[in-house]
Parts: C-alpha cells; structure tokens; sequence
C-alpha cells in the first residue's frame, strides 16, 4: 500500500519546516531507516527518516521551499513509475474540509522520528472552549511514552476532529483554534467521519456524576459501554494517574470492569477507592507493593563492632531493630530473623534503647546475608516484612507489605531510609 511522506512536526510550536535537500531522487528504491530528506527549522535541521519500503514517487516539493508542516510532499509507492496520481494522495482526508472552521490547524505531533500515528488518550478542552498557547489541550500516546500537548495558539477550540480513543497519523489535522469564538463548533470522531454523539472532552474532567454536556456518553446502559477503549486493549489514562495508581496499589482495570468510563484521570482514583473489595473472603491477600533497594556496600559490620566497644551492645539483632525504628521514625515493635532464629524487641527510633519483648511484632526483619538467596518475592504477610540479602556488589534490601499495611510514600520512606542506614549506619546514628 502507498505510504504518505509528510513534513514532519520537529517541535511543538512548529508550523513549517524547510526542505533543505532531498537525499532520494524520484524513482529510487528505499528501504526503512533510508534517509530521505533533511529538513530545517528554527531550532535544528535533522534527517529525515523512509518509514515505509519501496520506490520514492510523487515528490511535489522543491529543496529551499517552506513546507507546512503535516503535507504531503512525496509518495513511496509499490512501483518506481507510480504518480502524483497515487491512491494515497487520492485518498479523502477523513473530515470534508468545507465544514470545518478557519484557524490554526493542531496537528498530531511526532514523538519519535519513527512514529506513524499517535493515539489520543484525552482531550483536556471542549469544543468552544478558550484556550492560550500553555494550555494542555490533549494527551497523545505511543508505542514509547505519553505526553501532554500544549494548544501552541491562543483562542477557541473551533473544532474537534478525533475521539479519545482513536489513533490519527502523524501530521494530520486533528483540531482546530479561531481567532473568535465559534458559533457552531465541531466534534467529530475519525472512524465515522461525522459529528461524535457527545464530546470527547466531557470525559476528560472525570467527574463521577454525569454532566449534561454528555449525558449520551456517562448514562448509556451497560450494555453498549460507552467509554473509547484502544483496540489492543490498552487502558488509557493520564501519566498523573497511571503514577498515583501505580503508587497506591490501585488497579485500573477494576474501572473498567465497573463500566466507568475511560479516559482516566486523578479525580478518578477516588472512585476505584470505593468500588468494592474484589478479594474474596478467606483469600490470601497478595502483596501490593514491592520494593527493592540495592547499596554498594555492607557498613553493619563495622557498626556492630563499633556497638560492642563503645556501648556494650552485643546483640545484632537489637542493632538491626534500632535500625528500622529509626528508619520509621517511630517506637516499633520489630521481630528479626536471623540463622532461623526468630528474637522481637520493642525499638526506640533513637537507637538507644532496645529490648526483647514478648509484644506482637509490628515488623518482621529477615536477615538472609548468610544464606546463598539472593532475591525474594514471597508475599504479603501479617506485617510489613524487610529483607537483607547479600549480592557481589553489596546488600539487596526488599520491602513487602499489602497496601493497608503501608502507604506508598510511608513504604518508600521506610526502605530509603534503612537502606542508607545498613550502607552507612554510624553517619545515621545522630
């Protein structure tokens, strides 16, 4: 099939790129990864990459033209004596350009030079809308990353012409900005090619009632879900809340499962906090968080020894203990296991005072630096379980609990800081 060579967007202000040179004459062969152009903008001049194998034909501009950015200026066919006259130039773009308003075109930006489309996660502006230039305006995923994109123009959203959801190609017009505000401002969806049943950008807000911008799209029946879904199934939610979710042990899919409507966003996580618990009565509960830290080096040893000398304190399991309360910031009641053998002791975060107790621990130790493991995922357990495991290049400290037992940033505190206390314990003694 004919592949379109456009002017590719080299940053997100950009509006035309000027061809400096073509690398390919009309009629060669090219194969993926051929250089086939240089093109120049205000900021850097960068080659230009075939995306597609074959023979170069249908080129229609000239080196030293500005070229806008998005158009088609040559054409990789099957046959090296293809024309201008290509099906893929022939092909109708998807919105009839008769309809649509007059202003800055926003088209779907390159995120690598080896992109052809990028799928839109979420418009954050509804048509009719104003924007200014800073203004996040959609969310564009590929194959590598998600990005934000900002309006690049001040003024009103005059037109919409892709659905959250839906994948366009690299340089084709998916929205419109006017100068003055639209009377009648455009939704459309790509795979139709007519006005979208409500809009996309009533999703973006993620509010759990359904608003009366789009009451087709959050009150439809379960039935017929009205929320777009990628066609590999990819969930699709903004970075923020793909991070939180991630932080706090959340599964996005279980929104999904509810009928509640994609794309997700932050305000959305409250919602899944009170779906339901999926786990069934009587199931163990997996560990939803796990982290591992990796230190260059062992400093417990010399500590001990230092512990010995100076204060008397013999015990390295008491060491230990004082260690992860004060990691914690708090008094806590730590059970360490050592060589099989199991000792708790009610730990003071100053590490001056420690004592074998009886208490229920609020924290297991494993200390495995003696055992030939080098890694563990064992899962949760009643308490919040660190484990110390040697490598060649030093310790492995691993950090498992179930997401009631620890918040994520208490999770991620807790093993920082006892990693940097085992590395160097004396520096953390103060």
């Amino acid at each position: 099939m004919p592949h379109e060579v456009i002017m590719p967007a080299l940053g997100m202000a950009q509006d035309t790129g000027l061809l400096v040179a073509w690398l390919k004459a009309p009629g060669d062969a090219v194969a993926v990864g051929d250089v086939l152009f240089e093109v120049e903008t205000d900021k850097s001049t960068m080659e230009v990459e075939a995306q597609a194998e074959g023979f170069l034909t249908g080129v229609t501009a000239k080196a030293g033209e500005d070229i806008p950015v998005g158009q088609v200026i040559a054409i990789i066919s099957q046959t090296p004596d293809a024309t201008a006259a290509d099906p893929a130039t022939a092909a109708a773009p998807a919105a009839s350009a008769s309809d649509i308003p007059e202003g800055q075109i926003v088209i779907m930006p390159a995120l690598g030079m080896a992109q052809d489309t990028g799928l839109i996660v979420a418009w954050h502006k509804a048509p009719g809308d104003a924007v200014a230039p800073s203004d996040i305006l959609f969310e564009v995923e590929t194959d590598k990353s998600t990005m934000e994109v900002e309006a690049g123009f001040e003024g009103f959203v005059a037109a919409l012409l892709a659905e959250a959801g839906e994948e366009a190609p690299v340089g084709d017009t998916i929205a419109v900005i006017s100068t003055a505000k639209p009377a009648t401002p455009v939704q459309r969806s790509r795979a139709k090619g007519t006005p979208a049943a409500a809009p996309a950008a009533s999703a973006v807000s993620a509010a759990p009632k359904p608003t009366t911008a789009a009451p087709a799209t959050l009150a439809k029946p379960i039935p017929a879900p009205a929320q777009p879904v990628a066609a590999d199934g990819r969930i699709l939610a903004s970075p923020k809340a793909r991070r939180l979710a991630l932080e706090q042990g959340l599964d996005l899919s279980r929104l999904i499962a509810a009928g509640h409507p994609q794309p997700y966003h932050v305000s959305d996580l409250e919602v899944l906090k009170a779906l339901p618990a999926a786990t069934p009565v009587g199931t163990a509960v997996a560990a939803s968080r796990h982290l591992v830290a990796h230190i260059p080096g062992d400093g417990f040893a010399e500590f001990a020894r230092w512990a010995a000398d100076a204060a008397g304190q013999k015990d390295p399991g008491a060491l230990l203990a004082g260690l992860v309360a004060g990691s914690s910031g708090k008094a806590l009641v730590v059970a360490v296991e050592r060589f099989g053998q199991i000792q708790t002791f009610a730990a003071n975060q100053n590490l001056r005072a420690t004592a074998i107790c009886d208490d229920a621990p609020e924290l297991l130790l494993r200390d495995l630096r003696g055992a030939r493991i080098a890694t563990v995922q064992m899962g949760a357990e009643p308490t919040p379980v660190l484990t110390i495991t040697s490598t060649p290049e030093g310790l492995t400290i691993t950090l498992e609990c179930a997401a009631h037992q620890l918040g994520a940033s208490e999770a991620i505190t807790l093993l920082s800081n006892f990693a940097g206390r085992m590395e160097q314990p004396l520096r953390h003694l103060l």
